[in-house]
């Protein structure tokens, strides 16, 4: 038998586990499920992906005064355009072979400074905390200009962000630099594993965003063959964060962003050790969401290497019922915020940080299970 020149190992995504239920459990009612992100407090641990399909002022807002938090994306049209509510017309009548080349082309308009100003004040007019979203490239022009409009977090984001970068600048962005510069809380992402996770920590960053290519609309996985699944991805994370803490005594949020379709992958997500889950397509399916019906990636319209795809999500509900029902639906996609508190009470879980502790169990053969019951009539 020829020898292995690499070992594989193996990772779960929110399919291969399940939760095992806990030695004690408490009245959903009871658990306290807010977060908190230096300083900037959530009531809910849900966040609304920097997307333009899921995020405009709008939205941000809803989801502000829900108890969420929602980042906007500086980097796409509500930066570029002064009204961009006609493109997302042209976006969703567009033919699906035309979709990705009329983004291209729309996203090619400059971004403008006194917009970038304009949406977070128009956020934050709105009664609600403004999170705005800059790839590294331009979170050192842009990110000042948003917080001196009021930003209350900053979320510099990129399909995969390291503190080590090779470039041609001669000076890159320095995450320790942009921390101390910014009075505001600095989240960064995305990443997947323990070592870089713990770097960006070291750089003195408030939160870390953890996930490489899982969401539906983004294909960097069939584009780039790079990703890791979101539980594996998510237990990493987590380690690097209690191992910090334990050694530096500063507490640094995580944040699983992408791939969560149901109230059973947020809790799993928040078994594998989440502070907070980051959701796209989920939310794009809002009647709030600006999509109208739609969503798309960041990346999908990248000049020269799109990876994303305009996906058709409809319109599932109100925001409000997405997260706090009540649902008709039994698939899960409803009530996420009550699938957590009844998921917390069934393990015991006073707070978020308790759940870090549930266990989890490699069940692939949950949802067969399932099946065959409820085909047998055995099950409810």
């Amino acid at each position: 038998m020829p020898k292995l020149v690499k070992e594989l190992r193996r990772a779960f995504g929110f399919d291969d586990v399940a939760i095992a239920p806990g030695a004690i459990t408490i009245n959903p009612e009871m658990v306290d499920i807010s977060t908190n992100f230096d300083g900037v407090g959530l009531d809910i641990p849900f966040m609304a992906s920097a997307m333009d399909a899921v995020v405009d002022p709008g939205f941000a807002i809803k989801l502000g005064r829900l108890g969420g938090l929602a980042v906007l994306n500086l980097d796409g049209l509500h930066a570029r355009y002064d009204d961009p509510s006609p493109l997302y017309s042209e976006i969703a009548e567009a033919p699906r072979e035309a979709a990705t080349e009329l983004l291209q082309k729309l996203y090619s308009q400059p971004i403008r400074e006194d917009l970038v100003s304009r949406r977070v004040e128009e956020i934050k007019s709105g009664g609600a905390a403004a999170a705005v979203s800059l790839i590294p490239a331009s979170a050192k022009r842009l990110a000042p200009v948003a917080v001196e409009a009021g930003a209350d977090a900053v979320v510099v984001q990129s399909t995969v962000t390291t503190p080590r970068h090779i470039s041609k600048s001669l000076r890159g962005l320095i995450f320790s630099e942009i921390v101390e510069q910014l009075n505001a809380p600095v989240l960064v992402g995305n990443t997947v594993s323990y070592d870089v996770t713990r770097e960006l920590m070291d750089e003195g960053v408030q939160g870390v965003l953890v996930g490489v290519g899982p969401g539906a609309a983004c294909t960097s996985r069939e584009v780039l063959g790079i990703g890791v699944p979101q539980v594996t991805a998510t237990l990493e994370c987590a380690a690097a964060r209690d191992d910090y803490y334990k050694d530096r005594g500063r507490y640094v949020p995580i944040v699983t962003d992408g791939g969560i379709r149901t109230g059973g992958d947020v809790c799993k997500s928040f078994a594998a050790g989440a502070d907070a889950v980051m959701i796209g397509t989920p939310f794009a399916q809002a009647a709030e969401a600006p999509g109208l019906g739609y969503n798309w990636g960041m990346a999908t319209p990248h000049p020269s290497l799109p990876r994303g795809t305009r996906i058709k999500v409809g319109t599932s509900g109100s925001l409000e019922q997405i997260l706090f029902g009540p649902s008709s639906k039994t698939d899960g996609t409803e009530n996420l915020v009550g699938a957590l508190e009844i998921s917390m009470g069934m393990v015991g879980a006073r707070n978020i940080r308790e759940m870090h502790s549930a266990e989890l169990i490699h069940a692939p053969s949950v949802k067969t299970e399932g099946k065959v019951f409820q085909m047998s009539g055995l099950g409810s």
